[in-house]
């Protein structure tokens, strides 16, 4: 059996067993801040914080492993951790989103640790070589007005803080590096033969890269791997991806080594798998376009995306960024994973998205560099602090307020059309709503919040002077998103039929039949799924309601802006598993979901309700415009597997595919299963522990997810045609 293998099988009882996210005890958070009680400075104690927690890690390496930095847990005993929890009670909280982003490897690739702290140490003295002269000027000309020296003092001193909080940060990074190293160094006193020898080059890479810039490729996948473990460990922050593998790594890649390549981006992928529990994304994209409109790609490209044969675990997903100038051979590669039942790769539209970025003021030139954050979020590479699905809105929640509202107050709606303007009248509330809440988060998260080790990857905190949290990032959007848009759409086809046009249904009628959850009312929910039109069968009522419904979106997100520097509010259209929770929280809707279930996931067509093909459900999605969704969307496909037994047939799903994309696709995914194998999963668990499968834009063991979740993916349309 080969190494990645039996590595993949050790890696996947181990992460049945996570249940946390950074593995490190509340009693070193507690420690730390008890030992800065006396500094003055927050952002000076979180540099102090992030050093202490990444020299609290502690690591283990097995016989096989090619990489070091796979993490265990750290003991404590109750009444220590009771007293922490205690402890740390006192602090306020930071609201907000965290990570979901790509770093800037190239600063520290480019540097290493030690050259990268005499950078900012000479940012730091060159901070307090221009206070000096600031005070010094007043003193003499009194020419300033003493509250103006005052504010320049204190911004010097915050800014001072803030190179020292770095500074901090990144001895915190070389002392988890040095520990890592440590742990290989003591399992290779003991070690023989060609381990011995393997064992050595871990050890040599380690210890080169806590001070000094990576060298080979081992260096570089080692170095990224920590990057990644010390945002998330130190910093606090949520998954912080490898994003663009090919690019971030080819300088360092040889062809003649590209079998290696591929067991260390194995590796990488099997300590991503190690750290997390499985329910969350973490995202690999290849291909796309250079600033040039050139193709990007390259070897590592095809060697990413290969990694996940072997591996077949939730993380990472590996998104192709598809373009006109694309090489069929890496099409063709991306297609046959599809074919083949591969859960995780997945297309994204390089054409779209790139417009989109270009309309939230992302220079061209620079608008071919992004990163799907996690599922399918688009942030620019290294570069922002954009906070993803803040909120998620439910679409058909706002709907059933307003038939309340209409029954309760007896309202009468003269037209369709003026029923339609107040939901969106309704929807804009909500939108409004939810902007103030997150503008009062990044005023919190300045207060309370500080992330050093990020700021530092991420531009332009260095050259500002300023933390992540306290506006240093070049991007500063809030991209929230739409949940269950089909069944919305699909709801208010019905109502302009059976309430407006044929007079079939009052608003007092429907509301009982919903608030029974059609217990007595059979007939009546068989017409409201069969006997009106559906969402997703390229007809075009209600590809029109769609096209307005996200039309109106676009426009009021972009009524209002966000502090630290008037940002945009960004909407998107995806779900992570968000489908299934509002769902949950709904009661029947008209359009005949019962109560409870899943709304559609993504920008999709609700369960079953494609009747006409793949095709036509494609030419439903595509009818209205994605480039100001940069917030994600999704568009999940189900295929019966059988169906790509022939060259032939795979060639048709890669133009499908291509179609989709060609006609401003934003991202599409794809589940391909046997016939049957989602209810024998669900008869044996156990046998079935790794089946992965595509749900609101990320990937998940089947067996993993909840009842619900598991009926929402059995019951979407599977195709048995082309």
């Amino acid at each position: 059996m080969h190494r990645t293998e039996i590595l993949r099988e050790r890696t996947l009882q181990r992460q049945e067993r996570i249940t946390g996210r950074h593995r490190l005890h509340p009693a070193v958070d507690a420690a730390s801040l008890k030992s800065t009680e006396n500094i003055p400075s927050w952002q000076a104690r979180t540099g102090i914080r992030v050093r202490d927690r990444l020299a609290a890690l502690r690591f283990e390496i097995d016989e096989l492993e090619l990489l070091a930095g796979r993490t265990v847990d750290i003991d404590c005993e109750q009444e220590e951790l009771a007293q922490a929890e205690a402890y740390l009670a006192g602090y306020s909280g930071a609201p907000g989103q965290t990570g979901h982003c790509q770093p800037d490897y190239e600063v520290l690739f480019s540097t290493g640790i030690d050259l990268l702290q005499d950078q900012i140490r000479r940012l730091y003295e060159q901070t307090g070589s221009a206070k000096s002269r600031e005070t010094q000027i007043d003193h003499e000309t009194q020419t300033v007005q003493k509250l103006q020296a005052d504010h320049e003092m204190q911004a010097g001193r915050e800014i001072q803080d803030f190179y020292q909080s770095c500074l901090l940060a990144l001895d915190g990074m070389r002392i988890m590096i040095e520990h890592a190293a440590d742990t290989v160094e003591k399992v290779l006193a003991s070690a023989t033969g060609p381990r011995r020898e393997e064992l050595g080059e871990i050890l040599l890479s380690c210890r080169r890269i806590a001070h000094a810039k990576p060298e080979t490729f081992r260096d570089a996948v080692q170095l990224l791997w920590f990057v990644m473990l010390g945002h998330m460990s130190g910093d606090g922050i949520w998954l912080v991806g490898p994003g663009r593998l090919d690019q971030v790594l080819f300088p360092y890649h040889r062809t003649e080594d590209a079998e290696l390549e591929l067991e260390l981006i194995e590796a990488l992928y099997l300590l991503i798998n190690d750290y997390d529990r499985p329910g969350l994304a973490y995202a690999v994209m290849v291909g796309g376009c250079d600033a040039e409109g050139k193709d990007a790609g390259n070897e590592l490209s095809y060697i990413a995306m290969e990694a996940i044969r072997r591996t077949r675990l939730v993380y990472p997903t590996v998104g192709l960024c598809r373009h006109a100038g694309t090489p069929d051979t890496l099409m063709e590669l991306t297609v046959n994973l599809v074919a083949d039942g591969y859960a995780t790769p997945a297309f994204f539209n390089d054409s779209t998205i790139s417009a989109g970025l270009q309309k939230y003021g992302v220079p061209m030139c620079d608008s071919h560099d992004y990163i799907n954050s996690t599922c399918v979020e688009i942030t620019p590479v290294g570069c922002s602090n954009v906070w993803v699905a803040s909120p998620y809105f439910s679409l058909c929640g706002i709907l059933m307020e307003q038939i309340d509202d209409a029954v309760a107050t007896h309202h009468s709606y003269p037209d369709f059309s003026t029923f339609l303007e107040e939901y969106f009248r309704q929807m804009n509330m909500r939108i409004a709503e939810a902007v103030k809440i997150e503008a009062e988060s990044r005023k919190l998260r300045r207060l309370y919040g500080r992330k050093p080790l990020q700021s530092i990857f991420t531009r332009d905190c260095l050259s500002r002077g300023h933390d992540i949290d306290d506006g240093g990032a070049r991007y500063n959007w809030v991209e929230c998103s739409f949940v269950g848009a089909a069944n919305l759409v699909d709801s208010l086809e019905v109502i302009r039929r059976m309430v407006f046009g044929e007079g079939e249904l009052t608003f007092h009628e429907l509301k009982k039949a919903l608030d029974a959850d059609f217990a007595g009312y059979e007939v009546l929910r068989m017409k409201l799924l069969a006997g009106n039109p559906k969402y997703g069968n390229n007809l075009p009522e209600t590809d029109d309601l769609m096209r307005q419904l996200v039309d109106r979106i676009q426009v009021e997100c972009a009524r209002h802006r966000l502090p630290p520097d008037d940002a945009p509010f960004v909407p998107g259209m995806f779900c992570w598993v968000m489908h299934q929770r509002l769902g949950a929280e709904c009661r029947a809707t008209p359009d005949g979901r019962k109560a409870g279930f899943p709304f559609a996931d993504g920008s999709g067509p609700a369960q079953g309700r494609e009747m006409n093909g793949p095709t036509s459900a494609i030419l439903s999605v595509t009818s209205w415009d994605h480039t100001g969704m940069i917030g994600g969307i999704a568009y999940n496909m189900k295929f019966d597997k059988s169906l790509f037994s022939s060259p032939d047939m795979r060639k048709k799903l890669r133009f499908l595919i291509e179609t989709y994309l060609d006609r401003g696709g934003f991202e599409t995914q794809f589940n391909v299963l046997d016939s049957g194998i989602l209810a024998k999963a669900q008869e044996k668990p156990e046998e079935y522990r790794d089946l992965v499968v595509r749900i609101g834009g990320y990937t998940d063991y089947f067996t993993h997810l909840s009842p619900e979740m598991q009926a929402e993916v059995m019951q979407r349309t599977a195709f048995i045609a082309l």
